[in-house]
């Protein structure tokens, strides 16, 4: 879709535990001028992978509004089941504001578009630099417009995604794929656009799989919301990544 080039700014933020080795960097996309804050979280196995025997990758897209850093607790648990984990900040300083006149699936699509590149870009320059994780078959997580940007990516590239799940996402229609399986957590407080959820002939064809969460805010589903909210989003998203 494009064509960049390597260059890295270091910013050395590093946090070390016994679950993860993790790192706040930017990376700057060259060819769109764009330096591009990421946190990178390693698995603490991360010394069982290996160019032969690749570990997965997830990326974290956040909600409109909200820094790319409050999903620890999807980022935890990404790490925890052996995952390379990139929490990526989309929205930068100097973006146009996010378009608040439908039809969103016209009006946002230079937004989602400029995610998707965003996801490709650090696809390209991330899979060099982590030969030993697959940037092939990813994972992709995000609230809100997030997710938008997580069911673009996979209409555009579906053989490299493996699974999608998002956060109350409701503009974007997510994929009818059968090699795509989907997690979707519904608030409560806000309906979809129409066709962006499946109907019921659709959820029996495809590994789709609803979940609405009674008395949960759209606005709350991220680390700051209510308690109750992330440990059942947590739940949820746990036992969706142990499925096959």
């Amino acid at each position: 879709m494009m064509n960049v080039f390597k260059s890295f700014i270091i910013l050395g933020c590093f946090i070390f535990t016994t679950a993860s080795f993790a790192k706040s960097e930017v990376i700057v996309d060259k060819a769109r001028d764009r330096a591009i804050p990421v946190y990178i979280s390693e698995p603490s196995n991360s010394s069982t992978c290996s160019e032969h025997n690749k570990c997965p990758v997830a990326f974290i897209n956040a909600g409109y509004g909200i820094a790319h850093t409050d999903y620890q607790f999807a980022a935890d648990i990404f790490t925890a089941k052996g995952y390379l984990t990139i929490a990526v900040a989309h929205e930068l300083k100097g973006d146009p504001a996010l378009n608040r006149t439908p039809p969103y699936m016209a009006t946002r699509l230079e937004n989602w578009h400029r995610g998707v590149v965003t996801l490709k870009f650090l696809v390209n320059e991330l899979s060099s630099r982590y030969p030993s994780y697959d940037f092939s078959q990813l994972t992709l997580f995000g609230h809100s417009n997030g997710g938008d940007i997580s069911a673009l990516y996979a209409a555009l590239y579906p053989s490299e995604v493996e699974r999608i799940i998002t956060l109350d996402h409701r503009r974007m229609l997510l994929p009818r794929n059968k090699n795509i399986r989907v997690l979707t957590l519904r608030g409560s407080d806000f309906l979809a656009d129409h066709q962006v959820l499946l109907n019921a002939d659709e959820l029996t064809q495809y590994r789709v799989k609803h979940v609405p969460i009674e008395n949960s805010r759209h606005n709350d589903m991220y680390d700051g919301g209510p308690k109750w909210l992330v440990d059942r989003m947590s739940k949820e998203l746990n036992v969706f990544m142990r499925e096959d």
